[in-house]
């Protein structure tokens, strides 16, 4: 299920960081907590857990109405400001009777939310909640990241356990992709799937119009304690598999770190497959 919200900044200066995730995150926990407490406890602290991973089966994004990239300033460079005082902020998650559900009590109960940065607080009014119906999921589908996809797994650097980010072309991307959408089905449906087919590629278009940049560095939580960086594939992609798995990714986000808004896509060319759908069946009761 997903639900869009729309958010009206009412602080000055209006600004919030390019490198949102982890302050909107840290905002969503903070409204499921006027929700149900215990329950944003332990979505914050544990997760749903399945072969030593964790996992929260939830996304967002943010969509901006109007804005601009700040210059001449302390953020220059790293935060946006809002021209539009008005953001629409899209939640996703399948668990309607618990994250869904105590999102929306929280949203009532608080009806603003605050961005926390080291500088600043910026604060948002919640305007409207509106429910977004789902697409019509099929075994073939193109999507557009609204944020980055992350897909990473443990290597042993000098005695250390570390993340490897993958790029766009390594070897064992697609299979850690499956892996962990097959993992989040697990979980949510309480069964494997057996898959007939799975296929995955990058927009090979969109890759050559950014010149094979499509590899993006994100800062979490920057310039606190917790800073860190990870990394990111921007770029379209195309999945084949079951219409099942590919809801799951829709859904919690594709690839990991899903509740800090990474793995969020939209539906690519929509309106141009309801366009051809329409004129096919305007074709057709003609021809009757």
């Amino acid at each position: 299920m997903r639900l869009k919200i729309l958010l009206q900044c009412v602080s000055k200066p209006a600004v919030i960081p390019i490198n949102y995730n982890y302050q909107f995150s840290a905002a969503i926990y903070l409204l499921l907590k006027f929700g149900s407490p215990d329950f944003s406890k332990f979505l914050h602290d544990q997760g749903y857990k399945i072969e030593n991973r964790n996992f929260k089966l939830f996304t967002f994004a943010l969509k901006l109405w109007k804005y601009e990239i700040l210059t001449n300033s302390n953020f220059s460079g790293s935060h946006f400001k809002l021209i539009s005082p008005y953001v629409d902020l899209i939640i996703s998650s399948p668990m309607v009777d618990t994250f869904i559900k105590n999102f929306v009590i929280g949203t009532f109960e608080k009806q603003k939310i605050f961005i926390v940065y080291p500088e600043y607080v910026t604060k948002f009014l919640i305007k409207e909640v509106e429910l977004i119906p789902d697409p019509q999921f099929t075994n073939e589908m193109s999507f557009r990241l609204l944020n980055p996809i992350v897909l990473s797994t443990m290597v042993n650097r000098n005695g250390k356990l570390s993340p490897y980010y993958f790029r766009i072309n390594d070897d064992g991307l697609i299979e850690n992709l499956k892996q962990n959408l097959l993992r989040k089905y697990s979980l949510l449906y309480d069964k494997d799937l057996v898959l007939n087919e799975f296929e995955f590629e990058f927009d090979e278009d969109y890759i050559k119009k950014r010149n094979g940049v499509v590899s993006k560095l994100i800062t979490i939580a920057e310039g606190s304690k917790y800073e860190s960086k990870i990394k990111g594939i921007m770029c379209d992609f195309k999945i084949k598999t079951n219409p099942e798995l590919i809801k799951v990714g829709y859904e919690c986000g594709f690839g990991g770190k899903n509740s800090m808004g990474f793995g969020f896509v939209e539906v690519k060319n929509k309106n141009k497959v309801n366009l051809k759908l329409k004129e096919e069946l305007k074709a057709n009761s003609e021809n009757q």
